[in-house]
Order: structure tokens, then C-alpha cells, then sequence
């Protein structure tokens, strides 16, 4: 396991984010990154800057949009939505990660032998 508890493999939060938003609807920044830590079972800690670069980025890249609401807290908070493209996305990279996550098991079990 990293020291740094939040480290995660380099594509996988963007993955992580669409599948929270696909499941849950929409959410703002901190309620994707609580939820992605209740899920982990708080093994993944997002920081606040980390989870606002990935919110940037999918919307840079139409994947997900945002509007303004209120919070649970009666507090302004901008809520993120998986777009038409972002679905599409979360499909075409789940069935990636799956495809890694099966050859990285393989090599896991060689050791095994």
C-alpha cells in the first residue's frame, strides 16, 4: 500500500468520479469525495484539491456539467451531473479498467506458483 493514502492509479479517479455520479446523481465536489471514501471503506482519502482538478477536468471535457444548488446545509454548492458523454466514457473506461484489472490479476497469481 502507498504511504500517501490517497494515491491512486493515474486515470482511475476520473473513473471513480463518472461511476459516483452515474450511481448516485448529482452531487458537489465533497459529497463525490465523501462517498468515494465511505465505498473505499476510507482506504482512498480525496483531498480538496484533488477531486476539484478531476471535477475541472471532466467538465473540460464535457463529461460531466455543473450547476448551482443548495446544499443539505442550506449552503450554495455547484452540483456535478454525468452528461450523454460522460456516460459513454464511464462505459468505454470501466470495460478498460476491467480488462487491466484481469491481466494484473494473471500476474499476481504468478508469483503464486
Amino acid at each position: 500500500m502507498a504511504e500517501d493514502k490517497s494515491e491512486i492509479l493515474q486515470g482511475t479517479l476520473d473513473l471513480m468520479v463518472l461511476q459516483t455520479l452515474d450511481a448516485m446523481g448529482p452531487l458537489h465536489g465533497y459529497g463525490i469525495a465523501r462517498r468515494i471514501e465511505q465505498i473505499s471503506e476510507d482506504v482512498l482519502q480525496l483531498n480538496q484539491g484533488t477531486i476539484y482538478a478531476a471535477l475541472l477536468r471532466l467538465q473540460q471535457r464535457r463529461w460531466i456539467s455543473s450547476s448551482w444548488g443548495t446544499s443539505d446545509n442550506n449552503r450554495k454548492a455547484k452540483f456535478y451531473s454525468l452528461t450523454k458523454a460522460g456516460r459513454r466514457q464511464l462505459a468505454t473506461e470501466a470495460e478498460n479498467w476491467q480488462r487491466v484489472a484481469g491481466v494484473i490479476g494473471r500476474l499476481l497469481r504468478l508469483s503464486e506458483r
